[in-house]
């Protein structure tokens, strides 16, 4: 499945943890996060316990700081470990809540959704396949949102509390 290491110093320095599978609350194991190490898999690392506030996707590869995997700060309380997929992608996404309105379906990354889309808010969506990554800004920029297969009513059942989504990607296992 794979393997993340959380360090406590920047740069892969002082008290570090070695986690291979998901983890509901990592304040036992350090007190604060500035390097990750993530190999075999990738990780999708939350601000909050169990699965809660911001959410970061690691994809495998080194962090030498918070800044590198587009933190907000230095914690990270919470993470769950998906291994690589190589599948197919699929996904439908809609102007409206509810599966409603105007929908496009996905099959690849779209670095802006309002030139595709012609619509700034995605309000519901149903990933068919794969996992995707939601992005609060065009190009891959500001907050994440991992999902997973299933269907997603209304934003908040991905986490977000506006609909805008600027770009999104599928999060791919490394070539």
């Amino acid at each position: 499945m794979g393997k993340i290491i959380f360090y406590e110093g920047r740069n892969f320095q002082g008290r570090h943890w070695e986690c291979s599978s998901d983890c509901m609350d990592t304040y036992r194991h350090f007190n604060c996060c500035n390097s990750i190490r993530v190999s075999g898999g990738h990780c999708v690392a939350y601000e909050k316990p169990h699965y809660m506030g911001y959410q970061y996707i690691l994809s495998p590869g080194e962090y030498p700081d918070y800044r590198s995997w587009m933190g907000f700060n230095n914690c990270v309380r919470s993470c769950q470990m998906f291994p690589p997929y190589r599948g197919s992608y699929r996904m439908r996404i809609y102007n409206r809540p509810d599966m409603m309105g105007h929908t496009m379906e996905f099959m690849d990354d779209c670095p802006n959704v309002y030139d595709r889309f012609r619509f700034r808010d995605i309000y519901s969506c149903n990933i068919m396949e794969g996992f995707w990554i939601f992005y609060e800004h065009p190009n891959y920029r500001g907050r994440q949102y991992f999902l997973r297969p299933g269907e997603y009513r209304a934003c908040g059942d991905w986490g977000c509390h506006n609909p805008m989504v600027g770009s999104f990607r599928r999060m791919r296992a490394p070539m």
